[in-house]
């Protein structure tokens, strides 16, 4: 009888893990499936914990290959696989009880050719959030697409989904050998989808390895291992342009936020020190100007300093940036025309001459409003909040506030509290004929910078909103 899903899990040397992965399997809410593992030349015990789970449960089966690494030892699988949906999974990690039923319960609904979900990394036995996956799957979208969705490209993991099998033959879909295989086969499965659901939910646990053979993203800092990402992202990065070109920009500005550190890291190493600035300047170069433009400014000097094989400041700055964990300050510069720059290293350095342009954060600026306190007082709200600009530490030159029902304005009286602190009342007569939900918004000026926005509740992470109705409800003798 043929399953409504195949699993596809290469295995090479991964006895400490191997177990508890295929065990997540076997606990799979969904039970119409077969996991087809393959041996990949394992040296270990992997391929005897593999034979036992196969002789216990029919589900399971195993193949062998001589080692070729985690790209063929998948093709091998997929050309096994006889179900209607395909998904694979690392033997190193977890896969939640009930993922494969949210993922195919999806493509069942929608008619969507691949599902994917969130995802958490595992260090240290502990579970937290992937910095790669986590603004992708904050909500549910389906039937969406990367055309529209372009965050969608952090989503470069073959393992968080669930594919058509149909959907994966027919556009030809293949790992090739090497590391870093499943990035350019998930950016081509995404861009040759007709539609994709995106979920919410967790489906997926990504282990980093703390015993055993290192895992290959444990080895990103080997000169071998850089070279074969970059191989990795010029192989998206043609397929992009042929394909999907508007993609382009958004691809490279990941490339410059995460893969371009494990460069970073191997020249403070100091080795292999000459290969690897070789290599640092060719990723670079391949990246395209306006994402390099669109960088942060401290990102920008970075690069300005791998490119002219500055690394002993290299090292200083991303020390520099260690060492701020809660962000790098911006000051304004000039008196007659006021710049914004990032508070760096070497700025204005005599010797080494980088150019104003590279430390401009002008564009990073961002207002920030919260309310912290909203408080009856019998006669009046009591509102306390605060507001800033991002990584500026002035005071701000001038505060104002007002709620607005969307067709009317009612300005605010302020009053400063500390540096960034402000109270404010507000008397609900002067909400009468206005609408039940009101919003609390903002316009600040610092040295010539004029911010406009909303406020976000301290508490709740969300939109701020006064409802005096909800405030009625409660039983508050609220005027009206």
């Amino acid at each position: 009888m043929i399953p409504l899903l195949s699993i596809i899990v290469p295995i090479y040397n991964v006895e400490p893990y191997l177990a508890e992965c295929l065990k997540s399997l076997a606990a799979q809410t969904l039970e119409d499936f077969e996991v087809i593992m393959v041996d990949d030349g394992s040296l270990d015990g992997s391929r005897r914990l593999a034979e036992d789970f196969a002789c216990r449960d029919a589900r399971f089966v195993l193949l062998d290959q001589p080692h070729q690494g985690p790209g063929p030892a998948r093709n091998l699988g997929v050309r096994h696989a006889s179900a209607p949906y395909l998904a694979f999974a690392d033997a190193d990690d977890v896969v939640p009880p009930g993922a494969y039923d949210l993922l195919v319960g999806s493509l069942q609904e929608t008619g969507s050719d691949l599902a994917c979900g969130a995802v958490l990394r595992i260090e240290d036995g502990e579970p937290g959030p992937s910095s790669l996956h986590e603004k992708v799957f904050r909500r549910r979208v389906l039937c969406t697409h990367i055309m529209d969705r372009r965050s969608l490209v952090r989503d470069r993991t073959v393992w968080n989904k669930v594919y058509r099998t149909d959907f994966w033959r027919r556009r030809r879909l293949e790992f090739p050998a090497g590391i870093y295989e499943d990035v350019p086969v998930a950016m081509r499965a995404h861009v040759l989808a007709t539609s994709v659901d995106v979920l919410d939910d967790v489906v997926y646990h990504w282990r980093r390895r703390d015993s055993g053979e290192v895992s290959i993203t444990q080895r990103r800092t080997e000169l071998s291992n850089l070279a074969e990402r970059l191989a990795a992202i010029r192989s998206v990065r043609a397929f992009l342009d042929d394909t999907a070109p508007e993609l382009l920009d958004t691809f490279d500005g990941l490339v410059l936020e995460k893969d371009i550190l494990f460069l970073f890291q191997a020249l403070e190493s100091g080795v292999d020190a000459g290969p690897v600035l070789d290599l640092a300047r060719q990723w670079v170069a391949e990246l395209s100007p306006a994402a390099r433009a669109a960088a942060p400014s401290l990102r920008r000097l970075e690069l300005h300093l791998v490119q002219r094989g500055l690394i002993k400041q290299l090292c200083r700055v991303r020390n520099f940036r260690r060492a701020s964990p809660e962000g790098t300050r911006i000051v304004p510069r000039g008196w007659r025309e006021t710049k914004w720059y990032g508070d760096y290293p070497y700025f204005r350095n005599r010797r080494l001459a980088i150019p104003d342009e590279v430390y401009d954060a002008q564009a990073e600026l961002k207002l920030l409003a919260t309310v912290d306190e909203c408080e009856w007082t019998g006669q009046e709200f009591l509102l306390r909040g605060q507001v800033a600009i991002h990584r500026v530490k002035r005071r701000l030159d001038k505060l104002n506030v007002w709620l607005t029902d969307g067709s009317q304005k009612v300005p605010l009286e302020v009053k400063r509290a500390g540096k960034w602190g402000f109270v404010a009342t507000v008397d609900p007569r002067r909400l009468q004929g206005g609408g039940p939900t009101w919003k609390l918004q903002t316009r600040v000026e610092i040295r010539g910078l004029v911010f406009k926005g909303g406020f976000r509740d301290g508490e709740k992470n969300g939109a701020w909103r006064l409802s005096v109705a909800g405030w009625s409800r409660r039983g508050m003798d609220i005027p009206q």
